[in-house]
């Protein structure tokens, strides 16, 4: 995030992070967190809100602009932009900044992007176990080909 939005995100929120109990209060102010219609045990509508909030609307060009960068943030941008519609993938996007954002206000941490290619690795691992965990469950077990260049055409 380069250092102008930065600032003006402190302009509006403050560098007083104790107002927001935690990080989904804060969410929830920016209006990046889902909403919860729900009426008779039925979940009626979880999209969410609409703002005019300036730090959201920040954030969410900040969301935009990390989908042209390898970074990590940049990388679970096109995931999800593969996967769902742009606009939902820039409000997940943005909600995963404004969390970095809290939690290195709010509580001092340092954040080092660990890049597009640590991100990828990590999400491979993920669906792997997902697998793994799916199979067993079914009776099977998964084991590694022994030559991967076989089966692709």
């Amino acid at each position: 995030m380069a250092l102008v939005p930065v600032l003006k995100l402190i302009s509006e929120c403050g560098k007083d992070m104790s107002r927001w109990p935690t990080v989904k209060h804060f969410t929830s102010w920016l209006a990046l967190s889902p909403g919860s219609k729900i009426s008779g045990d039925k979940v009626l509508s979880s999209r969410t809100r609409r703002t005019k909030n300036r730090a959201a609307a920040l954030l969410r060009l900040s969301a935009t602009t990390s989908g042209r960068f390898q970074t990590a943030r940049g990388a679970f941008y096109h995931r999800l932009a593969s996967r769902l519609d742009k606009a939902k993938a820039v409000t997940a996007t943005a909600r995963k900044i404004a969390v970095l954002f809290y939690n290195v206000l709010r509580y001092g941490w340092v954040y080092q992007d660990p890049g597009a290619d640590y991100y990828e690795k990590r999400y491979h691992q993920r669906i792997l176990r997902s697998l793994q965990g799916r199979a067993q469950s079914l009776g099977f077990a998964l084991a590694p080909i022994a030559d991967p260049k076989q089966w692709v055409s």
